[in-house]
């Protein structure tokens, strides 16, 4: 009877505790762990990360830090030179590629002005070009509001989503004439749950990431069915999983799946390309522009969220059978530690949170 009530007790704490917000917390964190010490497992994706520049891109005065989740300690293309990334439009095109995505915003120094029509040149030759820029929730108000086309087949709770009402940075006119426009907001320290998903007016919009991947797979906003809280649901019967707050579990290391140039060792390539036939599928690949990551934001954030949209490879969380197969193994455990010692509980306890970590690791890996 006394192993009875103990298990009982033990299933009842369970429950207790599944609706803690604690709990929750203490569970993300092992989740974020988790997916940062995984190492990447699968197959080359079609990806092609293009680092442009070698300086740091945080311009702070003396004895001044940047702070950390503020636009400018993200990366940015004002410490980039127009002509470089010209140069860089030039050195990809020997390729053919049909996407090229630039992450950082692009706003130009004074200095480097006069650069801006070499820059717009060589742009004008990419199929299909994606740049980004940035929504703000406490826009000008005497600016008048952009129009961004939104999803039109969605279903769910929006409040929840990442809410805006304006566009703080994005690139001149001439530019967006010539280009898709991604936008590149993230919480603070995102590097395992990365938005896809804006509210922006009422609208449901794409982030960065998943405007890059719909533009490279070719998939029309108008065939992609959203449901909130659960999934994207493509073409073809894939379904992106997404949570409440329209984001994606990523595994940072996934960017690694990826090609990975610095902008000279691209150069070099195309004037090679004849010598390296391995490079042909390059054409295939999406191409995604970057300038070197900082040390105060999150790196490569944006590469490994399309590369596990490309691998259709998703975090997903288990059967809630599973839950509670575990805490029935539990209760039937604690069950049958009433008469054992204390040493042979501890040991007990030792191996079954190693053996759980064990198997989380090999699931993660798959």
């Amino acid at each position: 009877m006394q192993r009875l009530l103990l298990a009982v007790v033990v299933v009842l704490a369970a429950l207790l505790l599944a609706r803690d917000p604690y709990v929750d917390k203490a569970d993300a964190f092992f989740l974020d762990w988790l997916l940062r010490n995984t190492p990447a497992s699968g197959h080359h994706a079609p990806l092609t990360v293009v680092e442009i520049g070698g300086g740091p891109t945080v311009e702070t005065q003396p004895n001044q830090q940047a702070p950390v989740n503020s636009p400018e300690s993200r990366s940015s293309a004002g410490a980039v030179s127009p002509l470089e990334f010209a140069l860089f439009f030039q050195g990809i095109l020997e390729f053919k590629p049909t996407v090229v995505a630039v992450e950082p915003p692009l706003k130009w120094r004074e200095r480097d002005k006069n650069q801006e029509q070499v820059f717009l040149d060589q742009a004008m030759r990419v199929p299909k070009l994606l740049l980004s820029a940035e929504l703000t929730s406490t826009p000008d108000p005497d600016a008048p509001p952009a129009e961004i086309p939104g999803f039109p087949h969605v279903s769910g709770r929006r409040g929840d989503l990442p809410t805006f009402t304006g566009i703080q940075r994005q690139p001149d006119e001439d530019l967006r004439l010539i280009s898709t426009i991604g936008y590149v907001n993230l919480p603070d320290e995102a590097t395992t749950r990365v938005p896809l998903l804006f509210n922006y007016r009422g609208e449901v919009i794409p982030a960065f990431a998943l405007q890059a991947f719909l533009t490279w797979a070719r998939i029309p906003m108008s065939e992609v069915q959203i449901e909130i809280g659960s999934h994207i649901a493509l073409p073809g019967g894939h379904k992106i999983p997404i949570n409440w707050d329209g984001t994606l579990m990523v595994n940072p290391n996934w960017s690694k799946l990826g090609r990975r140039f610095a902008l000279n060792e691209l150069l070099l390539l195309a004037q090679q390309r004849q010598k390296n036939p391995a490079l042909e599928s390059l054409h295939e690949d999406l191409i995604l522009a970057r300038t070197p990551s900082n040390l105060l934001a999150p790196a490569d954030v944006f590469a490994a969220t399309i590369a596990t949209l490309q691998s259709n490879h998703f975090v997903r969380r288990v059967s809630l059978l599973f839950d509670g197969a575990v805490v029935l193994f539990i209760a039937l455990l604690a069950s049958r530690a009433v008469r054992a010692s204390r040493i042979d509980l501890v040991l007990g306890l030792i191996a079954f949170t190693a053996a759980y970590c064990l198997i989380a690791f090999t699931v993660m890996a798959r």
